[in-house]
């Protein structure tokens, strides 16, 4: 089956690449020196902490709808006169001011793609800057121009609607297309009963082990003697979490440093929102098996 004409494309423009690491490294950089609390704020951006969600789609569709507003509201201030001009400008303002919010998830987002993906969360993201860009330099005019000006300012915006649709295109691609940011254990096939997975001997104390039961990996660690279960891919991209590291029973992804909690799944770091799959742990008599802790569907 042929690959999408869109995707053909991206993949051709290779030098997306190094502007893309550029870009990676220069977000990776500012939440890295605010230390701490950096890390507390890009797990807000990511949506891990308060909200257990990609905050990033949850937030576009406020912009997006205010931005509409906005226009229709300029037309109808320009063909009716039933409403004044005041009122496309209240609604670009507020489409601005929730699209820097869009954007700044959008691009911490953006910070852990990789290869294809990267390049089409790039093409989104240079589009909906691009929009955003537009919309500023729409308000500005509105603010401190006369109304001679002011048909200009509906062209930017309406030109920046324009933008905001073809990037949501490329947006919906990207998740629907190629599954980022989608829960990877969503699909998750296996029993909902007790599945042999080994015996004690193949758990030692601190050691990440991974076990397939009944088609599903699972992660097996003995922590103070007892032992605890996790789905062994990471939920936010698929990494392997037996490959990764544990400290103090919170296991971290090798690939984009997720960590999660060894007894509940639940994130400790994103960028990572969906908590692991967790397993009941049985072991009698030296026999070791698992079961979700919830039914799979």
């Amino acid at each position: 089956m042929a690959e999408p004409l869109i995707d053909r494309w991206i993949r051709r423009q290779r030098w997306m690449d190094g502007f893309a690491e550029t870009i990676q490294k220069v977000i990776g950089w500012i939440y890295g020196v605010l230390g701490a609390p950096g890390r507390l704020l890009e797990d807000l951006m990511h949506g891990t902490k308060v909200l257990g969600h990609p905050l990033h789609p949850a937030i576009t569709d406020i912009p997006m709808g205010a931005w509409a507003v906005a226009v229709v509201a300029d037309y109808a201030a320009h063909f009716t006169n039933r409403l004044p001009t005041e009122a496309g400008d209240v609604a670009l303002a507020v489409a601005l001011a929730t699209a820097l919010l869009a954007v700044l998830t959008g691009y911490t987002d953006f910070r852990h793609t990789f290869a294809h993906e990267r390049r089409v969360a790039l093409t989104h993201g240079l589009i909906m800057s691009a929009a955003v860009t537009l919309g500023v330099v729409s308000m500005a005019l509105r603010w401190w121009s006369g109304s001679a000006i002011h048909p200009l300012a509906v062209g930017l915006s309406t030109a920046g609607l324009g933008l905001l649709i073809v990037g949501g295109y490329f947006g919906g691609h990207l998740v629907f297309g190629l599954g980022s940011a989608v829960n990877r254990n969503a699909f998750a096939e296996g029993s909902d009963d007790f599945v042999a997975v080994g015996v004690a001997s193949d758990f030692a104390e601190g050691t990440l082990t991974r076990v397939v039961a009944a088609g599903m990996p699972v992660l097996v660690v003995r922590k103070e003697g007892e032992l605890h279960a996790i789905g062994a891919v990471c939920s936010h991209a698929g990494g392997p979490l037996d490959e990764g590291t544990l400290n103090r029973g919170v296991v971290t992804c090798p690939w984009h440093g997720s960590r999660f909690c060894i007894t509940n799944g639940k994130v400790k770091h994103g960028p990572a929102t969906f908590r692991q799959l967790v397993f009941v742990v049985r072991e009698i008599n030296g026999n070791v098996a698992v079961k979700p802790e919830v039914p799979l569907h």
